[in-house]
């Protein structure tokens, strides 16, 4: 059996297991990267080469920058002072929305909501609003949020790892272009029309061991450890965004704050190495291997021009920029986004170099598509964590989500060709 015939069968197992999830994501990854090298396909060193990728190391670092601003409680502070100043139910989506879609532009969407899920349960007690009409607002602008910047989704450097390889790279705020106009126009969505879409439903009561029904008291935390882990992430943030100015690499930046926390001990080292998401780690290296296989064996090549086939010898941009948002949009609704976008980058960027377009373009197209995981609880983990203690059904999703898509899918089709010709 052919090299090209073993990777396509590795990457419809892949595909498969991404979706039924019946073995954790990051298992599956690392099975098809120890399984391309047991089959001759790779060998050990190209299969974990991610385990040394600049944006491995740039993962762990903000993982331990990202804890230390929530475990000093300054996260928990900072959206319980602005949410304050929100007296009504639109204003208060708005305010949850601005702050989450920020901070998930550089910490763990994930992380992000996790950490406001119980300031928003609090504030939904306080004011009568119901949590079902605000826990929804709250992940979906995480989800948006991941698009500011190059650190705000895994998704974001599977893309920038895979244009590396061919010399190319994005800029730290590149994905704002879209990223940003997508966010600010979801927000004015919920506040002028998304609000009617979203359930009302009477909150029940948490279970005595619900991890959000625990109010963690961070008084006892020292001021100055709240104000350093904030100056720290704004000084890394602005390193990262100066790097050709200053010539520190991304990932170096990010050590360096990561580094300078657990000195000064305002995150212990423990904590420092629990922060540290080894799921998303696996599932990134297993992904690149799986990259890697698809393009040196051509796999990438092939599917390319059975997609492109479909479209005719000479696709039109638009038509093919539709589809590939389809498609990523699709998918990322019924699995991880970011094994979706796993997944689609090889494969874009082998259809970029069929019909000879921009392969940043292509990228960014399958990166914002993978992003639109509003109409499941399954797309993306926030998704998941606020289904029972927001008193969600499935169809919660679909009726709020279905719409963010439709206009978000908009909003890129007009944008990327602006920003990101095809064909520049």
């Amino acid at each position: 059996m052919s090299p090209e015939i073993i990777t396509l069968l590795f990457l419809v197992f892949a595909i498969v297991m991404f979706a039924l999830e019946k073995i954790p994501l990051p298992i599956t990854a690392m099975i098809v990267a120890v399984g391309l090298i047991l089959t001759g396909v790779l060998d050990p060193s190209e299969a974990f080469s991610g385990f040394v990728n600049n944006n491995v190391l740039l993962f762990i670092a903000m993982f331990i920058v990202g804890a230390a601003f929530f475990e000093t409680g300054m996260a928990q502070r900072f959206g319980s002072i602005i949410t304050k100043f929100a007296k009504t139910e639109r204003m208060l989506i708005a305010v949850i929305m601005i702050i989450t879609g920020t901070l998930s532009g550089f910490l763990s969407n994930t992380g992000t909501a996790a950490v406001f899920i119980p300031v928003i349960i609090g504030v939904a007690a306080k004011s009568g609003f119901a949590r079902s009409r605000l826990l929804l607002p709250l992940v979906f602008a995480a989800a948006m949020g991941g698009n500011l910047s190059l650190i705000g989704a895994p998704g974001n450097m599977i893309a920038q790892s895979a244009l590396q390889d061919i010399g190319l790279s994005f800029g730290f705020f590149e994905y704002a272009k879209v990223g940003l106009p997508i966010l600010i126009i979801g927000i004015l969505y919920f506040c002028f029309f998304g609000y009617r879409l979203l359930p009302n439903r009477k909150d029940q009561a948490l279970d005595d061991d619900s991890v959000f029904n625990k109010q963690v008291d961070y008084s006892n935390v020292p001021k100055w450890k709240q104000y350093l882990s904030l100056i720290i992430l704004i000084l890394t943030v602005l390193a990262m965004i100066l790097e050709d100015v200053i010539g520190v690499p991304l990932h170096v930046s990010a050590w360096i704050g990561a580094l300078t926390l657990v000195a000064t001990r305002v995150i212990s080292e423990k904590a420092a190495m629990k922060s540290i998401d080894m799921s998303t780690i696996l599932l990134f290296v297993g992904s690149l291997a799986l990259a890697t296989a698809i393009e040196s064996t051509g796999a990438g090549a092939t599917i390319a021009h059975s997609v492109i086939g479909l479209l005719g010898e000479t696709p039109s941009p638009y038509l093919l920029l539709f589809l590939i948002l389809a498609i990523s949009a699709t998918m990322t609704n019924f699995m991880s986004n970011t094994a979706t976008t796993a997944l689609l980058v090889p494969i874009s960027l082998s259809i970029a170099t069929s019909i000879g377009a921009d392969p940043r373009a292509v990228l960014m197209a399958t990166v914002i598509g993978g992003s639109l995981a509003f109409a499941t609880p399954i797309g993306m983990p926030a998704n998941t964590m606020v289904y029972g203690i927001g008193g969600y059904r499935f169809m919660d999703y679909v009726k709020a989500g279905a719409p963010m898509i439709l206009v978000s899918i908009i909003v890129s089709m007009v944008l990327l060709p602006i920003f990101f010709p095809f064909y520049p």
